[in-house]
């Protein structure tokens, strides 16, 4: 569920699962972190191949982090955020693209019984 079981997803899927874990234990914040040291999904240039690489490691881990979770009848008490440090600019320059301090991309899942 995880991509323990392959290369690209093993690493990035071990820390999902030890997330599931510990908030199973009722750990009440989490954070899992990918890329750094310039080879996250920051980088500026190359961006199709890098990014396809890239994402192509994240993708089943944290689709079977949201699936463990709403299955153990612990994501509606579980808010997941996935987020980047900074935005990037809309089009193309080159193979990359610059840093852009107003565009930002995330997204949340579950936490539908979180009180304000």
């Amino acid at each position: 569920m995880y991509g323990l079981d392959q290369d690209p997803t093993r690493s990035f899927g071990q820390l999902c699962l030890v997330a599931r874990r510990l908030v199973e234990r009722g750990v009440r914040f989490v954070q899992v972190f990918h890329g750094g040291g310039g080879a996250g999904l920051g980088r500026p240039f190359g961006i199709k191949k890098n990014h396809g690489d890239l994402a192509a490691q994240v993708d089943q881990p944290m689709a079977g982090l949201l699936k463990d979770l709403k299955r153990r009848g612990l994501l509606d008490d579980t808010l997941v955020v996935c987020g980047t440090e900074f935005g990037r600019t809309p089009g193309a320059e080159g193979d990359g693209r610059d840093h852009h301090p107003h565009g930002f991309s995330a997204w949340l899942a579950g936490g539908a019984s979180a009180e304000a």
